[in-house]
């Protein structure tokens, strides 16, 4: 079963030219929106058990601020 990518593979290569790479593979830009979407979703789930914890419903930039600091 083909696996269907939440993240667009053309800003993922336009981010990888900025930092200077002068061509970017659709294969190399694959892998990255994988682990680009694995690290959100470890992300997330974190900043959730933040939220949770707090008490709230919603996700906070503190809560993901936090989850940034203990990833």
């Amino acid at each position: 079963m083909k696996r269907k990518n939440i993240i667009a593979y053309e800003p993922i290569g336009r981010i990888m030219e900025q930092c200077g790479a002068l061509r970017v593979s659709h294969d190399a830009k694959v892998v990255m929106a994988k682990h680009l979407e694995d690290y959100a979703s470890k992300l997330s789930k974190l900043a959730i058990k933040y939220a949770t914890h707090a008490g709230r419903n919603t996700i906070k930039d503190v809560d993901l601020k936090l989850a940034l600091e203990n990833l």
